[in-house]
């Protein structure tokens, strides 16, 4: 029997990533869309970490309710820039006001580094971990959340170049490279990306659980 993963998530191209990197042979992967989950969750918290644990919390707890076991994955990505103190950070997707607007985002930032030199800057993720099981009493627990990070430095170019990607990638530049993560094909993007960099964490770990126990 395969094990359930579901995905925070209402993006099916996530999906894609975790199933790379953590493989199909014995999981399965689920959006929130695909078990029925329709709820909206606050993303309230104040920082990366905090906005994945709420989400793989919300989610977890709903799974408990329906008596279903499962394993949660909740991340939460963004664009932070050292010399505004981290922005967008945590706003990254409505750093314009309007959620997903991706040009304007990228406008505004532009507009707010024009005469900065130093325009350097890290994609992050914060990946949640979270297992809802059944107990030998019939109930169902849900373990305490487990974070894992994953990052990409790089530089934020003067202008937008490349039709490939989302969000910044346009005006992102990953060190060691001469272009923007919207010029790469998936297959190098992969490699260094920060969800990517996240979730081979978390491989990682499950592997290394199962070898001690």
């Amino acid at each position: 029997m395969k094990r359930l993963f579901v995905i925070a998530t209402g993006n099916a191209g996530k999906i894609r990533d975790f199933a790379f990197i953590l493989g199909t042979e014995q999981n399965d992967f689920k959006t929130l869309r695909e078990i029925g989950f329709e709820e909206d969750i606050l993303e309230n918290g104040n920082s990366f970490e905090e906005n994945a644990i709420i989400k793989s919390q919300t989610v977890a707890r709903w799974l408990a309710e329906k008596n279903t076991e499962a394993t949660v994955l909740a991340d939460d990505s963004g664009l932070q820039v050292f010399a505004l103190d981290g922005e967008p950070g945590i706003y990254s997707a409505r750093y314009a006001g309007k959620h997903g607007d991706d040009k304007a985002n990228n406008a505004k930032l532009l507009q707010k580094l024009e005469g900065v030199k130093d325009r350097s800057a890290r994609y992050f993720c914060a990946l949640s971990y979270q297992t809802v099981i059944r107990e030998s009493n019939g109930k169902f627990s849900i373990s305490e959340p487990r974070i894992f990070e994953g990052e990409c430095r790089g530089q934020i170019n003067l202008a937008p170049v490349g039709d490939k990607g989302f969000g910044y990638d346009p005006l992102f530049i990953p060190n060691g490279f001469s272009k923007t993560f919207a010029q790469m094909e998936l297959a190098e993007k992969k490699p260094i990306s920060h969800r990517g960099k996240a979730i081979r964490a978390l491989r990682d770990a499950l592997e290394n659980d199962l070898r001690e126990n």
